[in-house]
């Protein structure tokens, strides 16, 4: 079964039986709009994404939530923007022009979870991902990855941090439409929605008002610009590397979140890791509508630092050692 999408999202979902039982979406070329962040050493630079053995800046992984929001809302509804949620492993990066659709298999009446993902034309997997609904979530993705990591023997860039440190402060952060989201996200939620992949009546003051909430909401993929947007002033003690998200989830608990509400915002590191081309940390944000103090949302984020982009890795590593 599958809920109607008509009159609030521009998306046609096509079903199919072979090779096996999915609903896809609609191909879609995300857009790049990151490549004026500041800061340098950002992977989304060209010339940075070269140095480290990319073919260019990719686009950021939660930009493709905006592809599989739709089909949450196929599966689960009005309720899907209430609390629902995105866990995802972002496998492949993908560059501006690629051709992107997203999938999810479907689901018997009553449950709760389902298997989801991207890909690219040539059947490149870009993400895998648990489309799910709360209160009570079922495992997602990421519940799955984090039960099976390893701790780290012995980091470098990371060294200074540890399981259980939790940000420098309370961070307030809000998004109106004509706000631009500071150095890491250079634009705005109206720039945004100018060029987002799928279109949803939600988004919008003019539409939003006949919304069962009566009020413009975030989108997904919008969650993380304002989860990220005050990262800063949490001050985890990170040596300066080139950095990319690996694995994200959103979780909307009291949702959805709104267009100029005020958020409070406060992060705890869970868990450190490490494989041969990176160190990462994983890093919860709780998300509490300022005036309530009451939790709306969640983002668990594993970001990854890469080996190669940090000067004189090897010989400080054995130093430590």
């Amino acid at each position: 079964m599958t809920h109607d999408l008509s009159g609030i999202f521009e998306t046609e979902l096509t079903s199919v039986r072979e090779p096996e039982p999915r609903i896809y979406g609609p191909w879609r070329k995300p857009a790049q709009m990151l490549e004026h962040q500041s800061g340098g050493n950002t992977i989304h630079d060209d010339a940075v994404a070269a140095k480290v053995g990319f073919q260019a800046g990719p686009i950021e992984g939660p930009t493709h939530f905006s592809q599989l929001v739709p089909l949450g809302h196929a599966l689960f509804g009005e309720e899907w923007h209430v609390r629902g949620c995105i866990s995802s492993h972002f496998r492949n990066p993908c560059v501006e022009g690629d051709a992107v659709r997203a999938w999810v298999e479907p689901i018997e009446a009553g449950a709760r979870v389902a298997r989801a993902g991207a890909e690219k034309r040539d059947g490149t997997p870009v993400l895998a991902a648990t489309l799910s609904l709360g209160p009570d979530h079922p495992e997602t993705e990421l519940d799955a990855l984090l039960e099976k990591i390893r701790p780290a023997e012995q980091l470098v860039i990371l060294q200074d941090m540890k399981v259980g440190m939790k940000g420098a402060e309370i961070e307030r952060v809000r998004m109106e439409f004509d706000q631009n989201m500071g150095a890491l996200y250079p634009f705005s939620l109206e720039e945004k929605l100018a060029r987002i992949t799928e279109p949803c009546r939600y988004y919008g003051a003019e539409g939003a008002a006949q919304s069962p909430w009566g009020r413009p909401i975030i989108p997904f993929e919008m969650i993380s610009v304002l989860a990220n947007y005050t990262v800063r002033q949490a001050k985890f003690p990170i040596r300066r590397a080139v950095g990319l998200f690996v694995n994200q989830e959103i979780r909307l608990i009291e949702g959805p979140l709104f267009v100029g509400e005020e958020y409070l915002l406060e992060r705890e590191v869970v868990a450190l890791s490490e494989s041969r081309r990176v160190e990462t940390n994983w890093v919860r944000t709780t998300i509490r509508e300022a005036k309530s103090e009451r939790q709306v949302a969640s983002m668990l984020l594993n970001s990854a630092v890469l080996k190669a982009s940090y000067p004189n890795y090897e010989e400080e590593r054995a130093a430590l050692a």
